[in-house]
């Protein structure tokens, strides 16, 4: 599946806001938003009027898009089962990203980014239940469990971004031993406990995918 594989601080800066693609260097004084660098373009000044309706629901899902670190065609079919569940559509949506397993891993801290995390998964170094999956977007269940496979526990960048846990700990849906490099899925979270994107208005997505 084709990637962006440009400058993903270009991203951050579109969309105004800190879509923590990078790791540490979201937190550090080099990211773009923390310098209050403006949109890319050549004038964005000039394209900064009223937004429509249109305009504004579909920077929330494109915001939400690239948080998560997926395509179109893939975020529109998981947008298609949430809308076939009960409950919720937009609720629905985000207990689904979250349960994708590159973002478990990320939540974790297994990973200083999701974009990392994916690397994780896709290259073998993540196990759920004991069986090794290399499909990022496998979703987990309550009680799975999440571990670094084998040799894998040695990776540096693994040892790194485990130092978050110490600072940040884990999601309250979350279980982490970092010392045996393996975590638990507790139970699907509510929306409500999704605290790092409360800004985002996923009613604006739904209004987008129902034009």
């Amino acid at each position: 599946m084709a990637r962006y594989t440009g400058p993903v601080c270009r991203l951050c800066r579109a969309e105004q806001k800190k879509l923590m693609l990078k790791g540490n260097r979201c937190k550090s004084d080099k990211c773009p938003i923390n310098k209050k660098r403006p949109a890319p373009g050549k004038d964005p000044k000039g394209r900064a009027g009223k937004r429509s309706d249109y305009g504004t629901q579909l920077r929330e899902k494109q915001k939400l898009r690239r948080i998560y670190g997926m395509q179109e065609k893939q975020f529109s079919l998981f947008f298609e089962r949430a809308l076939r569940m009960t409950g919720i559509t937009g609720e629905n949506l985000f207990v689904m990203l979250e349960k994708r397993l590159d973002n478990v891993v990320y939540r974790l801290r297994f990973a200083s980014s999701r974009s990392q995390a994916r690397q994780l998964v896709l290259h073998g170094h993540v196990s759920v239940n004991g069986r090794r999956i290399t499909i990022p977007s496998y979703l987990v269940r309550p009680e799975d469990e999440i571990a670094i496979a084998g040799k894998s526990k040695n990776m540096v960048i693994i040892k790194d971004a485990l130092k978050e846990f110490g600072k940040s700990g884990v999601m309250p849906w979350l279980q982490l031993d970092p010392d045996g490099m393996k975590g638990k899925f507790l139970v699907s979270p509510r929306r409500s406990d999704i605290t790092d994107l409360a800004d985002i208005k996923e009613q604006m997505i739904v209004e987008f995918y129902s034009k």
